[in-house]
Formats: C-alpha cells, structure tokens, sequence
C-alpha cells in the first residue's frame, strides 16, 4: 500500500474538522462541569516536627544521629498512621471515621536532608484537616517517645487552616480533557476513512483499482 502524502492527511483531518471542534469542546466542558460542579473539593495542610537528640552542652548531635533518624522517616509514618495513634485521635477528637478511614488522610514525609518529619492531612472540610493534623502531631509524640525511646520531640510548625484546595484543579483537567478530545476526534477520524472504501477522485483510481484515468466527466449543475 502506498503512503499517503502529507497533504493528503491534512486534507483528511480539513474536511471533518467540525468533528475535532465539537469533541474537543464536548470534552472541555464536560471536564469543566465535573471538576467545577461534581467533585467536591479537598483541602491539604500539614504539621511539622523535629524527631532526634537535643543539643546541649554535654552532649553533641552526631551525624550517625541525623543519618538513622532520616532512615527511620518510615517507621515515624506507620506510627503515625498505627491504629493505637488513629484511635486516640478519633477519641480525641469525637470523629466518625474508622481507623483505616483516617489513615487514607495521612501521609508523612521526611523534609530532605533533615530530621524533620510533615504530617500532611487531606480532608474535605479544610478546619477538620488542621485538627487532625495538630492533634495528629501530639499523639504521635507521646506514643514515639515512649516506643522509639527518642529523647526530644518537638513541634516546629502547626497545621494552619488551609484556603485553597488542592483538589481538584479544573484548569488543568480542562487543558487535559482538551488535549485527549483531540487525540480521540484524529482517530476517529482516521479509522472513519479507514472504513470508508468509495472512490471519489482520480488520484483513487489509480491508487486502488491500479487503472489509468482516460478522462474526467465533470459534475455540470442545472
């Protein structure tokens, strides 16, 4: 089979670029509409604190300290997120929420080349999510210090109430919505002329009847 010039593609996508236009907007607006009206939006904040030795005038922190500590960061995270911690925090807080529920809001992360640990908390209510990040942050280091045997804990920053969300994020949905609806109009496009077997110009005869052209009747209108 021979290739198909490049113009020819062109003229393929030209004449059915009505379809790219509507799927294309189909797609953006449909986006719009969910990310704007369906999806409920969720709000992140986070906690920071300080896990490790304190620094005194008798005892010095070794860099071995900040080296262990760093690769603890996992096991900070599943204390924090343990069922003991999630129970307490759910008690504390008098939340409805299972332990597993709560514990699909956590993440805790290590702050890179530090021994600072962040409690991010995800919620739908944005006063709910610095609640729980805060009084997450207190019972984690009653329970570390008491399983870890870590001499000093300590809060740096508490969570604040956050104001944007971060999910979701209509614009860039949109912007994808956007670019697949294009993606998919091409191809639809494509596989239409694919199934489309008729001749329509002299150029197809030759390509699939392999038959020269003697003449050309033209289309005279009344």
């Amino acid at each position: 089979m021979e290739e198909i010039e490049l113009r020819e593609y062109f003229f393929i996508l030209w004449k059915r670029a009505w379809l790219i236009a509507l799927i294309t907007i189909l797609s953006v607006v449909t986006s719009g509409i969910i990310s704007y009206f369906v999806l409920e939006p969720e709000y992140q904040t986070f906690a920071t604190l300080m896990v490790g030795k304190p620094k005194n005038s008798e005892d010095t922190i070794q860099y071995s300290d900040v080296l262990l500590n760093q690769k603890l960061v996992t096991t900070y995270g599943e204390i924090a997120k343990s069922r003991v911690v999630s129970k307490e925090v759910i008690k504390n807080l008098k939340l409805n929420l299972a332990p597993e529920e709560l514990r699909k809001k956590i993440n805790v992360t290590l702050v890179r080349d530090t021994e600072i640990i962040k409690i991010e908390v995800t919620d739908k209510d944005p006063e709910l999510a610095a609640k729980i990040a805060n009084e997450l942050s207190n019972v984690f280091m009653k329970h570390v210090v008491k399983i870890m045997k870590i001499e000093n804990v300590q809060v740096i920053d508490r969570a604040e109430v956050p104001i944007n969300p971060v999910k979701p994020k209509p614009k860039l949905n949109m912007a994808i919505a956007g670019v697949l609806g294009i993606m998919i109009s091409i191809f639809i496009i494509f596989f239409i002329e694919y199934l489309d077997n008729t001749i329509k110009t002299p150029e197809d005869v030759e390509r699939y009847l392999d038959l020269p052209v003697i003449g050309i009747i033209p289309d005279i209108s009344k």
